[in-house]
């Protein structure tokens, strides 16, 4: 997918949507762009007044400049340069009070979303990376939604994605962790059922593929976990291993895909198996992503695999509470994180730069 050469001299573009506006995702979404300015410009979809009112208040040296999305349309992306920021406008329903919903306002952050995936498919963005949202408030607006990844995938006719959560932990120069998830927002009595032989190769061929064309890992090494406890111990705790995961393993092996397992998930993130790993996948939800977040919280980056384009997201959610004490508390290290993830991605899958 190539992005317009209308924007910004040598600087990627990316579409960042500001997410649930009374949650801390417009603070972050200000914060980052700006501070990224120089490497990306990050184009704001998001109300237009609100956010340079906000903008006034995060820092003064914020300079906005609004766009409506038919003037884009109409003439693609005008040329700035990294001394303000772009806000193609999405107008909000209701008044923002930080921290409290408004379901009269799920309808336009979903506009967004539809923003964005109509600018990826147009060619004015390289990739998007998104603020974290309310699901309540899009369901309560009468409109049944289960989160971004799902929304993405649907809008953009993929009939499978992968969610992977990647971080950088701690201080020390150590590879990054990679997780990956085989199920992602289920109950976990429905996990064993949603676990297939044919669902499981297709994930490790998206995260195969994904690891190549998007992070540019030559032959990428993948461990997989198992569902049970100590790998079903030969069959004594369960025989998901034996009856699905192992003949995936085969047939993704067959396939020449680097990935072995099943490995129990109490030990397998030790470093000693790490290293030799570009990858887990995990089975489930909370069999993987406590190990990512514990630590990377803060760092992390939300990433969807499988789908047409780069789109990476922030680890956490939108912190109502945090929002409502007032700007300033929010941390933008996810954030910055997902964007310069999201310019790693656009660089190693060498798309044209704008």
């Amino acid at each position: 997918m190539r992005a317009s050469n209308s924007a910004s001299g040598s600087r990627p573009v990316l579409a960042l949507t500001v997410g649930e506006p009374a949650g801390i995702g417009p603070e972050i979404a200000l914060r980052a762009a700006w501070a990224r300015r120089h490497e990306a410009n990050c184009v704001l979809l998001g109300d237009a007044a609100y956010l340079a009112m906000l903008a006034l208040d995060v820092d003064p040296e914020i300079r906005v400049s609004a766009l409506s999305s038919q003037a884009v349309r109409n003439a693609g992306l005008p040329r700035f340069g990294p001394d303000r920021l772009i806000v193609i406008d999405v107008p909000l329903a209701a008044h923002v009070v930080a921290g409290r919903l408004d379901h009269l306002n799920g309808r336009s952050v979903l506009a967004t979303l539809d923003l964005a995936l109509e600018g990826l498919k147009a060619g004015w963005f390289a990739g998007m990376v998104t603020a974290p949202l309310q699901k309540s408030t899009i369901n309560d607006a009468g409109i049944a939604f289960t989160g971004h990844t799902e929304y993405l995938a649907q809008h953009s006719g993929t009939e499978q994605v992968v969610m992977m959560l990647a971080g950088q932990p701690g201080a020390a120069p150590v590879a990054p962790l990679r997780v990956a998830l085989a199920t992602t927002h289920l109950p976990l009595q429905q996990v064993s059922a949603a676990i297939s032989v044919d669902g499981l190769l297709r994930t490790l061929t998206i995260l195969n593929q994904d690891l190549k064309t998007k992070f540019g890992l030559a032959q990428p090494r993948i461990l997989v976990c198992g569902l049970n406890p100590h790998a079903g111990e030969n069959g004594y705790l369960g025989r998901e291993e034996i009856d699905v995961i192992q003949p995936a393993l085969a047939a993704a092996q067959a396939q020449g895909i680097a990935a072995s397992g099943p490995y129990p998930a109490d030990t397998v993130f030790q470093p000693k198996y790490l290293q030799d790993a570009d990858c887990v996948l995990a089975m489930y939800h909370d069999q993987g992503l406590p190990v990512l977040k514990y630590a990377c919280f803060g760092r992390g980056v939300n990433i969807t695999l499988g789908l047409p384009f780069i789109r990476t997201s922030v680890d956490h959610g939108t912190a109502l509470d945090l929002a409502a004490q007032g700007l300033g508390r929010a941390d933008s290290g996810s954030m910055l994180a997902a964007i310069d993830s999201a310019l790693a991605m656009v660089a190693a899958s060498q798309p044209l730069t704008v």
